[in-house]
């Protein structure tokens, strides 16, 4: 049961705006979260041509007439691969080593997960703390163990 503390967030739409959202999701092999995440994240991000606050009807007019971010990037970009799972996250820390480098995504408040990749890839990436990255996992096989 979702908890107010947990930042949940519920909402209806029509159903030609789920449909939409269900299309995007597939055709860009993502979660319905994580475009809604990186949709709210786009928010801050948006300046008023005013310089002051928007009226709600510059508001209305702006939500249905601008692109948001992610449908640019993605046309842009569009990465494919083979792998299924791919986790959106944000880097929160980098420390490169001499010829490798440690970098570690937090994919969900208090989530993280930490990979290995080559020094000359980091830097290739740009990656640096706040920016967004992919977590791309090509697994056969995962192995659970207890002590």
């Amino acid at each position: 049961m979702p908890r107010k503390e947990q930042g949940w967030v519920t909402f209806q739409t029509s159903e030609d705006e789920r449909k939409i959202l269900e299309e995007f999701c597939e055709q860009s092999q993502r979660t319905k979260t994580e475009i809604l995440r990186e949709l709210v994240r786009s928010l801050t991000q948006h300046t008023w041509a005013s310089g002051s606050s928007p009226t709600q009807q510059e508001k209305q007019e702006d939500i249905y007439t601008q692109k948001p971010e992610i449908e640019s990037s993605i046309q842009k970009k569009s990465l494919k691969v083979s792998s299924r799972n791919i986790l959106k996250g944000v880097v929160k820390r980098v420390v490169y080593g001499a010829v490798n480098s440690e970098v570690t995504l937090e994919i969900i408040h208090k989530v993280e997960l930490t990979s290995i990749i080559t020094r000359a890839s980091a830097e290739e990436l740009e990656l640096s703390e706040g920016k967004e990255a992919y977590a791309v996992i090509k697994s056969n096989d995962i192995v659970i163990a207890k002590e």
